[in-house]
């Protein structure tokens, strides 16, 4: 049964977690070309003040690297999956910089596989090299078992990071905070890596929204794409005016 469009008064009484490549911003070819149009920073701007500061986003990418995207505005962010968020820690494997050599192997024998670094780990993108996806995979599963971390798969990118942390344990641990005590989780995401997310909301008595085609999820509610989300936003901020 298709998954329905979440009610505009979702967000009252809710904390919002907000994934950012492919949910706030289409995906672009490559990383560092993404484009993040100025109404969406005044939109999150609008969400945070009108959610009391109950809003965070949640992304893969470095948490520097969203919030300079994002510049100037000033928003919670998490990073790295869930590794990387205010007061903790994770240290950076020695080893992976021998790692990441091994994974840049793999970029020099397929013109279009970008290797982008993050501080705890790396992603192999594939979007523009195709046939490369099996060996990426490959490359990624073996610096992984070799350094004792995890791969996580995703849209046309395959990454590794440590295995002590995902999407759905930071969000899980930041419902725990006492400013968020009696409110109900939201996220919003569109890859494989928010299911850690979106199963974890669901068990905590909130809502997982998954954005874009259908498919097999821990979500309760769909929206089409990034423009609808923009959208559904929109509408839901005007209900907690």
């Amino acid at each position: 049964m298709p998954l329905p469009t979440p009610p505009q008064t979702l967000l009252r009484d809710a904390a919002l977690f907000l994934d950012f490549d492919g949910t706030l911003v289409d995906i672009a070819e490559r990383p560092d070309a993404i484009r993040v149009e100025p109404a969406l920073l005044g939109l999150l701007q609008t969400l945070e003040e009108r959610l009391q500061g109950r809003l965070t986003l949640v992304s893969g990418r470095a948490s520097a690297d969203v919030r300079a995207w994002l510049a100037p505005l000033q928003v919670s962010v998490v990073g790295s999956h869930g590794l990387e968020r205010d007061g903790v820690t994770v240290a950076r494997s020695a080893a992976l910089d021998e790692g990441l050599s091994h994974l840049r192997a793999v970029l020099a024998r397929h013109e279009g596989v970008i290797v982008e670094e993050k501080p705890m780990g790396a992603a192999l993108h594939y979007r523009e090299a195709p046939a490369a996806e099996q060996e990426c995979h490959a490359a990624a599963a073996a610096v992984a078992e070799r350094l004792g971390m995890e791969v996580q798969p995703g849209k046309m990118v395959v990454e590794i990071k440590p295995a002590h942390g995902d999407k759905g344990t930071a969000i899980e641990a930041l419902m725990a905070e006492p400013r968020l005590a009696g409110t109900r989780p939201v996220f919003i995401g569109d890859d494989l890596t928010d299911e850690h997310g979106f199963a974890v909301v669901r068990r905590l008595g909130g809502a997982g929204i998954l954005v874009g085609k259908e498919r097999e999820t821990e979500a309760a509610f769909r929206l089409a794409s990034v423009t609808e989300v923009h959208r559904w936003l929109t509408q839901a901020s005007e209900v907690l005016a």
